[in-house]
């Protein structure tokens, strides 16, 4: 492959487009584009003929030792007048991040800023962020992006790469990588970042809600770090007063490039939901503010007018994945209730649910508050860079699911449920991550809020309205099972817990586990309604979301028993056991049925 010959950073061409203009005026302007043209055609001409191409993502050095890494503040301007053209830098970087994050380049081939971004236009869904031209911050297309460049050239130094391309900026920022003489400017095409690695090289490029992070991974060569320095030597720039001056705060109101309309307001929230829950909803109405965007599956009913009627009269950008829906009901209607081709199916929904509410997410979004289900897969597309972040959580991380169902699988290696589905290693990484960069966990599940202390809000399960029910007038007891048999609700544990106990067993469940699971175990069909004739409610899960019929049971003066994983806190009525423990369940289900006969 030829490699473009280094251009130096007072080449005569460039120091013709970067000397500062006494005044900004149209017809400098309208200059300044026809030379551009000219280099961008010279330029792409060149490349044609054996210029550096696009390197794919990899992942062959994934675990390589980290060789260089820069990190740098996103929000550093000072001003409300400046935050516009701020959170369009960072969702420049956001796009452009997609092109960079994960990449591979092999020995001795030349990385190239442009070849690996592509062009920074409207088009592709760049948008004004701050360009330095002329000695003045401006709004361009594609703005901001320097602070990429500059993050790649300082981890390229770092790592020993010979720098084939780097051009300084005219003027530094104070406190910038240009002050410190490690910057690289970028202009389509012609002005552009290229270095040769000089072993395999790994880009990984990433932000969570402050920072840029730029990190080079791949086996250490020998002399690399000897290398660097000598690569680009630094150059020292003059910093004149507090820096160049920016079109939104200059005061130049004569000047052409002056748009007296209103900025657009920047900071606004998207909630993005999922499953209809009354504590979320409730969550949701209480925080919302006026212009904030409500992203919902199809079901308007429940998640429109009842619940959110902030979100009618203009108040809220409101969208429906229908379509998304329509075919998630559909696959839903062709597979079992339960097993692993059902829970990969729920998966790319909710894969195809977060995605579909990707538009929603213009650069004045600087907050999100995502359901669960949907959050590695926004991580994954980096659609949470730059923003903070709070995760609606109904379950436990996809990695404790895994803990938990695998101890489950080792006490009963005989069940059909518990080894069916685990989802793959990748999907586990994204969630974990995003969940480690989020602001807040917000659940009514007490024991997912207490895998997160000091960063979860515990919000109160809803509470149903007490129901009357008929009491049981025979002798034997009767208890609920009110899930299916299943090994991950601990059908297990409870059919060991009831061996030799006369009473009567309701499932509320399909017969996940097979015919015969309950010999040994007097069953009993429920009555008009679950819970008449009940007596005790028992679940003792390892895995349990939502344990409304508990909190039925409760409402209405039934017993129950549960483990922790059922998400219920201490409260009148309740007993805990640990997951698993046969033995522990069956004293706490004697101890409640003498507690009845003692009433009795």
């Amino acid at each position: 492959m030829s490699v473009t010959k280094p251009i130096s950073s007072s080449s005569p061409q460039l120091a013709r487009l970067r000397t500062p203009s006494p005044r900004h005026t149209r017809a400098g302007a309208l200059a300044f584009r026809a030379k551009a043209a000219v280099f961008r055609i010279g330029r792409a001409a060149r490349n044609l003929r054996g210029g550096p191409r696009r390197h794919p993502r990899a992942g062959a050095w994934v675990d390589a030792p980290v060789l260089a890494e820069s990190v740098s503040s996103l929000w550093t301007e000072d001003g409300a007048g400046e935050l516009p053209l701020v959170a369009g830098k960072v969702h420049n970087l956001r796009l452009a991040l997609r092109r960079i994050h994960g990449v591979e380049i092999p020995a001795g081939a030349v990385f190239s800023f442009w070849a690996q971004v592509g062009r920074a236009s409207r088009r592709r869904g760049f948008v004004a962020g701050r360009e330095l031209r002329e000695g003045c911050l401006i709004p361009s297309v594609g703005g901001g992006l320097c602070q990429l460049s500059n993050a790649l050239y300082h981890t390229a130094l770092q790592a020993g790469c010979e720098i084939v391309e780097r051009h300084a900026h005219s003027r530094a920022v104070p406190g910038s990588q240009a002050e410190a003489g490690r910057d690289a400017t970028v202009f389509w095409n012609y002005v552009d970042l290229r270095f040769r690695a000089p072993g395999p090289l790994r880009v990984e490029a990433w932000m969570d809600a402050r920072t840029l992070t730029v990190r080079l991974r791949g086996p250490r060569v020998d002399g690399r770090a000897a290398t660097a320095e000598r690569a680009a030597p630094v150059r020292a720039l003059r910093v004149v007063g507090a820096g160049p001056r920016s079109c939104l705060s200059c005061g130049e109101d004569h000047c052409f490039r002056h748009d007296a309309s209103p900025a657009e307001p920047v900071g606004r929230a998207a909630h993005l939901v999922d499953a209809c829950w009354p504590e979320f909803d409730r969550y949701l109405s209480d925080i919302r503010r006026e212009g904030d965007v409500l992203g919902v599956p199809l079901d308007g009913r429940r998640f429109g007018k009842p619940q959110y009627a902030w979100t009618t009269a203009g108040a809220a950008r409101v969208h429906q994945s229908w379509r998304v829906t329509l075919v998630r009901a559909w696959r839903s209607r062709r597979l079992a209730a339960q097993g692993a081709e059902r829970q990969r199916a729920l998966l790319a929904s909710a894969a195809a649910l977060a995605e579909s509410y990707a538009p929603l997410l213009r650069h004045d979004v600087t907050h999100l508050v995502v359901a669960q289900n949907l959050l590695p897969f926004l991580w994954r597309a980096g659609h949470l860079g730059g923003r903070t972040f709070d995760v609606l959580m109904t379950a436990p991380p996809m990695a404790e699911l895994h803990t938990r169902l695998d101890v489950a699988a080792r006490l009963h290696p005989e069940s059909r449920t518990l080894a069916d589905f685990r989802a793959d290693d990748a999907l586990l990484r994204d969630e974990a991550a995003a969940l480690a960069s989020a602001r807040q966990i917000v659940t009514p599940h007490a024991d997912v809020a207490a895998l997160f202390p000091g960063r979860a809000e515990l919000l109160d399960w809803a509470t149903p309205a007490p129901r009357a029910r008929v009491p049981n007038g025979a002798p034997r007891p009767r208890i609920v099972f009110p899930g299916p048999t299943a090994g991950r609700k601990g059908a297990c544990e409870l059919r060991e817990a009831l061996a030799g106990v006369d009473v009567e067993l309701v499932v509320m469940g399909s017969q996940l586990e097979g015919a015969g699971f309950w010999d040994g175990v007097r069953l009993a069909a429920p009555k008009a309604s679950w819970m008449d004739a009940a007596d005790l409610v028992v679940l003792p899960a390892f895995v349990e979301t939502q344990p409304r019929r508990l909190l039925t049971a409760l409402a209405a003066g039934v017993p129950v028993i549960a483990t922790p994983a059922c998400g219920l806190g201490p409260r009148e009525g309740l007993t805990l056991v640990p997951a698993g423990n046969a033995a522990a369940l069956r004293e706490a289900v004697l101890g409640v049925l003498d507690a009845r006969a003692a009433v009795s």
